[in-house]
């Protein structure tokens, strides 16, 4: 029965979208995966996709699909890029990994507007501007 099913907690795991500046002076934005536990996250996927409106219309995007190997514990590691034209979606990541023989996994919603220069604050792990979702 579905009451019988154990789904552990996701904890100390954050997505973050980050603004860098590149070579050429320009912003790049890019979402990470932050694993502040003291554990190595294992076989890491992570389904990106964005929907919404816009003038009245549905948009959406293309779903896709990112797998990392490992996140070490204490580390960061990129999922992919981000383009601004798609901040005003509702841009959802479905994170799911392994710890041992346990799985893992989680929706991250950044909501339509939330991906904004007045969101974005300093992440130590990241060395940069990010926006946070935990």
């Amino acid at each position: 029965m579905k009451k019988d099913i154990n789904k552990p907690e996701v904890k100390h795991v954050t997505l973050a979208v980050a603004r860098k500046k590149n070579d050429t002076g320009h912003s790049e934005w890019r979402v990470f995966i932050i694993n502040n536990n003291d554990f190595t996250l294992e076989n890491t996927l992570v389904a990106s996709k964005g929907y919404g409106q816009k003038n009245g219309e549905e948009q959406k995007t293309s779903v896709l699909r990112h797998f990392v190997e490992t996140v070490e514990a204490n580390s960061v590691a990129l999922v992919e890029p981000i383009d601004p034209g798609l901040f005003h979606l509702t841009n959802e990541y479905w994170l799911s990994y392994y710890v041992g023989k346990e799985i893992f996994d989680k929706k991250f919603l950044f909501l339509p507007d939330s991906i904004t220069e007045g969101n974005l604050r300093f992440v130590e792990a990241l060395d940069c501007e990010a926006i946070l979702h935990s």
